[in-house]
């Protein structure tokens, strides 16, 4: 069972941010009301486009590295692959 999670949102300004979390939802209003990455305060988050769960958290932060290490064009990819 998945206890943790990487998402990508896309910004009002159609930049992505990559984060992880244990509560997908919990974080995405907490993103919305400013609060938590400075990123999303200068560029408003618009919608979750990406959620890929993992087992633990250092999994999660193992494959956020990796996807924030990708180019933009990458990254619209996987969000393509994976659409939900």
């Amino acid at each position: 069972m998945n206890s943790w999670f990487v998402y990508m949102i896309r910004c009002t300004d159609g930049s992505l941010y990559t984060g992880s979390t244990n509560n997908i939802i919990h974080r995405w209003y907490k993103h919305k009301e400013g609060k938590g990455a400075k990123y999303l305060q200068a560029h408003p988050p618009k919608a979750v486009v990406f959620v890929e769960g993992h087992p633990d958290r250092s999994q999660a932060c193992r494959r956020e590295y990796e996807i924030k290490q990708y180019p933009k064009q990458k990254k619209e990819s996987l969000i393509k692959e994976t659409a939900f």
